[in-house]
């Protein structure tokens, strides 16, 4: 069932209030045969101390468990390198781990961590966890095939704490089975992992009254199967070139989205439709241009301009992922394609022309071909950065 599973990851953190750096560290790794390493480590403490040691375990854990090395051969490198407290008794880091492979199958292992949330059409499905003691500590180990829809959640104890302390509203913390009350009804609404994750960590956030109490991570996997979308922007140099661009591009499966006024003519005089202006988008944001209209196609909006707005919601993304709260909702051409790169597609073809087109070479107008080159270059990037899997053609 489970060849054309594809693993959306999304993962962020928040450091405890007056502390610099987080004193959780999330680590990834993706082996050549698709199967995917990810690590969550709780550094004891806060502050950049707690922050070398989750740093150190979960690199040290992810690269074992990437070689397949037994978990309590990678327990016990981690019980050497890591030892005891002198002061606390306490380990120095707590840990999870999930592996998944191509087909869905994933390993779960916790060492003192909340325990991972699995949710399974809107509602908790309950990990058959079984624990083993290596090396004095207690380990908790689940197996299960992951299935589409299938949403994982994983976090530190800063999250369970959210609301504890002076002032505070919630004076025994979120909680767990809160969590997950709050976790089901979002599931359905089809948000990316990232998205998803973030919702999860503002509400941390609320409930800390915006002062943690604690370091905070999430980690959220949501399986689902790959979609693919095609964004053209930009005729080819060669005008001769138009109707094997346009054929290509059409060929493919899954969405289209056309860039570009030129671009636009051109994919509406090969599909033989009118190209229609909407002017109904423009008071979402001035700032951005009208969109168009060619059936066949599904997203036809500006160039330049659109794009560029595009690749600002993506660093976002990959930061603190501020912005989805406009992209999310907005209707103008750039929150629309943030949508569908972000949220919908796991694999994304670009098709980019070449041709100098010469409204740019205006000289009153800071729009460029390589700016063009440029933003579509960095946009991929940040696309790759999510997970994306991305081709890009040029013409």
């Amino acid at each position: 069932m489970s060849e054309y599973l594809y693993a959306d990851i999304g993962y962020q953190s928040m450091s405890k209030h007056g502390e610099i750096v987080c004193g959780d560290h999330v680590e990834k790794i993706e082996k050549p045969d698709g199967s995917v390493v990810l690590v969550l480590a709780d550094g004891l403490g806060s502050g950049v101390k707690a922050n070398i040691l989750s740093t150190l375990t979960s690199t040290i854990i992810s690269r074992m468990i990437a070689e397949d090395l037994p978990i309590s051969y990678c327990v016990h490198a981690i019980a050497e390198a890591l030892p005891i407290c002198s002061v606390r008794k306490l380990a120095y880091s707590t840990f999870t781990v999930i592996s998944i492979s191509p087909t869905g199958m994933a390993n779960i292992i916790q060492y003192d961590n909340p325990g991972a949330i699995l949710v399974r059409d809107g509602k908790e499905f309950p990990l058959p966890f079984v624990t083993t003691i290596i090396e004095e500590k207690s380990i908790d180990a689940a197996r299960v095939q992951l299935q589409k829809g299938d949403v994982l959640v994983t976090y530190s104890d800063g999250a369970e704490h959210s609301g504890v302390g002076p002032g505070m509203s919630y004076a025994y913390g979120w909680g767990r089975d809160n969590i997950v009350k709050f976790i089901e009804p979002l599931c359905h609404v089809g948000f990316s992992a990232k998205t998803l994750n973030t919702i999860l960590l503002d509400e941390c956030y609320r409930r800390y009254s915006g002062e943690c109490g604690d370091d905070t991570t999430a980690l959220t996997v949501y399986m689902r199967t790959h979609e693919q979308v095609n964004l053209m922007i930009g005729p080819p140099s060669n005008r001769e070139d138009n109707d094997k661009m346009m054929s290509l591009f059409f060929s493919k499966g899954g969405k289209h989205i056309v860039c570009g006024g030129t671009t636009s003519k051109i994919a509406a005089n090969y599909l033989k439709k009118p190209l229609e202006v909407k002017m109904d988008f423009m008071d979402d944001d001035d700032d951005m241009p009208a969109m168009a209209h060619i059936e066949g196609v599904d997203l036809v909006t500006e160039g330049v301009i659109t794009i560029n707005r595009v690749l600002e919601y993506a660093r976002d993304y990959l930061k603190d992922n501020d912005s989805y709260t406009q992209w999310c909702y907005k209707r103008d051409g750039a929150s629309q394609i943030a949508r569908m790169l972000f949220e919908e597609a796991t694999d994304i073809n670009f098709f980019v022309g070449r041709a100098v087109n010469p409204a740019h070479q205006n000289p009153n107008l800071p729009i460029t071909f390589s700016i063009k080159m440029q933003l579509v270059r960095e946009l991929s990037e940040c696309l790759k950065q999510m997970g994306k899997n991305i081709r890009v053609s040029y013409f």
